[in-house]
């Protein structure tokens, strides 16, 4: 039956008076699905636990500040002084557990009383949550991807220095390291560094860290392997993977004493991988390491010049442009499985993007380095932890692919927020028993329902 116009419009000729009550209405319904998940992680217990150790002290217990930083990221907030502007939503109350949210500046005070000592609670409590999940989903190897990123801070920034920063060149930052999950896109381990520093600055001893800490919960028979750009190709790091055990394919830069530019200047014939590209392996003598290494150079076609690399004056520029890269590994791949191995480390800027888009990573709450630092791992504390309730609920395993990225299609935060904790609800008492009610759209409604069942079923 077609229907007429009039049956699609509504007058709207006036302005509605408006007027303001105090109700039991949320914005945030569906931070009660997220808010038991925590319940049955028992993640109240296990902070505290930790922190048990650690004197950070305050008015507010420290699972309670905790939460209440995650709530604010999850709904949406990404400075201190949003906690204004949902401090009344009883659904945000419930979730951290206090009858009164603290404001800006009590948080800013707590933030700042953690220094180096307690900054490690919270590295342990991220630790227990990832190697948690890890066990449960049984992963047959960890491939994990090392990397830097850059937070643009203020002038007068504790620790914070003028450093490479593409996009603020004048601008003092921060440079955290992290050592990124490829399968799950889960954060094991960052650590704030001043944004004057080397890529590698500091590495030898995080991975170090995180490779005892990783075979401590998981054991010592689980596979590891690290994927790292060529500022990560150092003798320190190449002999920690190498005395460990572990593999890794590191890319190398093109340093002259290395040897290579000659190499490849009298390469004559190149192996054909696909079209466009070409490659040959070698055992490289590294004289100043005192080390043979396994390096497998590449080529590829294209049809611009470019400053991402070099350009060989041997080459008829009629044949086109070459991009050239050359990769250093103990992994028994093959060259085609190697570049494609090597491809898959651009799976992390999609988590790294979420996580300054979503989680609030690049924003810097106050001057304090000891507080900035705790803010971050705060933020990858709750990104770890969506990404175990949605492994826990939602996730639906991914075809596996050669670049050893997402083993599970798995939502960003804004999806989540839009689909599932954006929904309005009113809590209301029937005969005595507390209820969440939602008005949603039908898809909300059994999306809901299906996360109740699968953390029922779990409990």
């Amino acid at each position: 039956m077609r229907l007429s116009r009039a049956d699609f419009h509504s007058a709207c000729k006036s302005f509605f008076r408006l007027e303001f009550a105090s109700q039991d209405i949320t914005a945030f319904g569906g931070l009660e699905l997220i808010r038991r998940y925590f319940r049955l992680i028992e993640l109240h217990r296990r902070v505290q636990a930790v922190f048990a150790r650690y004197g950070v002290g305050g008015d507010y217990r420290v699972i309670e500040m905790i939460l209440v930083i995650v709530g604010l990221i999850l709904v949406g907030g990404r400075r201190l002084d949003h906690l204004n502007y949902i401090c009344e939503d009883p659904l945000m109350k419930r979730f951290c557990g206090l009858l009164r949210l603290p404001r800006e500046r009590s948080v800013a005070r707590w933030l700042k009383r953690f220094t180096h000592k307690s900054l490690e609670a919270l590295v342990e409590i991220n630790s227990q949550m990832v190697c948690e999940a890890i066990e449960k989903q049984k992963l047959g190897r960890l491939t994990i991807d090392i990397d830097g990123t850059v937070i643009t801070t203020g002038a007068t920034v504790a620790w914070a220095f003028r450093g490479f920063n593409p996009h603020h060149r004048k601008e003092p930052s921060y440079y955290p390291i992290l050592a990124h999950l490829a399968h799950t896109g889960h954060i094991l381990r960052i650590k704030n560094r001043p944004g004057n520093v080397h890529d590698s600055k500091g590495a030898v001893a995080f991975m170090r860290n995180l490779i005892e800490d990783l075979r401590m919960r998981l054991g010592r028979s689980l596979p590891l392997e690290f994927r790292m750009d060529g500022a990560f190709f150092q003798r320190e790091i190449i002999e920690l993977l190498e005395r460990t055990k572990a593999g890794y394919a590191v890319k190398v830069p093109f340093f002259k004493w290395l040897g290579l530019l000659p190499l490849i200047r009298e390469r004559q014939r190149w192996h054909s991988l696909r079209e466009g590209l070409g490659y040959f392996e070698i055992s490289l003598d590294v004289a100043p390491w005192e080390k043979t290494l396994r390096v497998v150079v590449y080529r590829k076609v294209v049809h611009h010049q470019t400053k991402k690399n070099y350009q060989l004056d041997l080459f008829d520029p009629d044949d086109g442009y070459f991009e050239y890269s050359a990769v250093s590994t103990n992994l028994v791949l093959g060259a085609a499985a190697l570049w494609d191995f090597m491809a898959g480390r651009g799976a992390q800027e999609k988590t790294f993007a979420e996580l300054k888009g979503e989680w609030a990573l690049d924003v810097v709450p106050t001057r304090h380095y000891g507080a900035n630092s705790a803010w971050q791992q705060i933020s990858i504390l709750g990104h770890n932890l969506l990404r175990n309730f949605q492994l826990q609920t939602l996730a639906t395993p991914k075809p596996r692919s050669r670049k050893r990225t997402f083993s599970f299609f798995l939502q960003s935060l804004k999806t989540i927020r839009f689909k599932l904790i954006h929904q309005p609800a009113r809590l209301v008492n029937p005969q005595g028993y507390s209820v969440l009610r939602f008005s949603v759209a039908p898809p909300v409604q059994t999306l809901i329902q299906k996360i109740d069942l699968k953390l029922k079923s779990a409990a």
